[in-house]
């Protein structure tokens, strides 16, 4: 409940809805838990990458002002940290943060000269912060690897809002989104934008097809922009895999879904799978898909590698599996969907129980602001 000597916390997103994906998604949902909490004002950019060009400098000028009415600031991703440092300096008497997912540090490793300039700007820019809030423990190694300081660094995971994810949906819901029946049919849900990393298009061509043919997929998220920095689109790739491999009746590709449609997906698919891999420069700093599936009772397997390894607790809220071996996958999956619906809805119900008591936004975003107040 927000008083009137609350905190008040300038909250700067650079990646917020209505654009999807796992930071937008992590940055309103912690903005709103704040919201609940202290006096929180969000400047978020809702526009995408390519409005960062603009948004950033108006933001800036419009935050170097609304801090002298703030106590502290929270930005939402590491890129915006050379704005927190200049408000910072600017601001010497008011604290600082950043929330940090793992491709805002890994992005160093990637090839060319904007991870170069990215490296001597935002790197520094990070280690001047009060402190830093990293989404998994995976991410920490890597920041320490940057040079970041590890006393700096606070592991606070993602959380879920399971209220606003769970509807009551039957699993014929799908069949208008698979654009075929799937009644009689098993449905694994792969949920992510199209990047390589993410394993979307592995699991199409080395593991769908060694599956039984009563088994289908719904690979949905949204593409990656042309000449967008970072991780590239490979939309097409996974189209290519599924003509290559004879998959077209058994694969859909949902590159652009409501949020509706997405919560029909989550509620009424039979297995949700997050079969991430080893891509240069790239990982997952959480997997913030993995806790709104189990959330919504679904059971769900994925790759035990960076911060799935703490979003999936083995056996509460799901199973980890090897990244890139295939046969693991197939066995696995043949075995859970092997079992009769009972099984799969007692688990679905323990994870949703463990998931919420574990995850709930209403925690992680208390624990945000705690540890703001602590910091010195």
């Amino acid at each position: 409940m927000v008083t009137k000597n609350c905190p008040k916390v300038l909250f700067i997103s650079h990646s917020y809805p209505p654009i999807m994906g796992g930071v937008e998604s992590q940055n309103y949902n912690l903005a709103q838990g704040l919201a609940r909490i202290a006096d929180v004002k969000i400047i978020p950019n809702g526009k995408g990458k390519v409005w960062l060009p603009v948004f950033i400098p108006i933001t800036f000028l419009r935050a170097l002002f609304l801090m002298f009415r703030y106590d502290m600031c929270l930005v939402g991703n590491g890129v915006l940290a050379p704005v927190a440092a200049v408000l910072k300096f600017l601001h010497p008497r008011k604290k600082f943060f950043s929330v940090v997912h793992g491709l805002d540090i890994t992005f160093i490793a990637k090839p060319g000269i904007l991870p170069k300039i990215y490296k001597a700007v935002n790197i520094p820019s990070l280690k001047v912060l009060d402190r830093l809030f990293m989404v998994g423990n995976f991410t920490i190694e890597e920041a320490v690897k940057a040079g970041i300081p590890r006393e700096e660094c606070v592991f606070i995971p993602n959380g879920v809002s399971p209220e606003s994810l769970r509807k009551p949906h039957a699993h014929e819901d799908i069949s208008e989104l698979f654009g075929a029946d799937v009644s009689g049919k098993k449905v694994i849900l792969r949920l992510a934008r199209f990047v390589p990393h993410k394993g979307t298009s592995w699991f199409i061509e080395n593991v769908m097809p060694k599956l039984s043919d009563d088994i289908v997929m719904i690979a949905a998220g949204h593409r990656v922009a042309k000449n967008t920095i970072g991780d590239p689109d490979n939309f097409l790739e996974c189209e290519r895999i599924i003509k290559e491999k004879g998959l077209e009746s058994r694969v859909k590709l949902l590159p652009s879904l409501s949020q509706e449609s997405v919560e029909t997906l989550l509620n009424a698919a039979d297995l949700v799978v997050s079969p991430n891999i080893h891509y240069p420069g790239s990982m997952e700093g959480f997997g913030i898909n993995v806790i709104e599936a189990s959330a919504c009772g679904r059971v769900v397997i994925a790759s035990n590698m960076e911060g799935l390894a703490d979003a999936v607790k083995e056996g509460e809220n799901g199973f980890l599996l090897e990244p890139e071996n295939a046969d693991a996958w197939v066995s696995a999956i043949g075995e859970l969907l092997g079992k009769d619906e009972a099984y799969r809805e007692d688990f679905g119900r323990k994870a949703a129980k463990f998931t919420e008591e574990y995850f709930s936004w209403d925690g992680i975003s208390r624990r945000y602001l705690e540890a703001m107040e602590r910091a010195s």
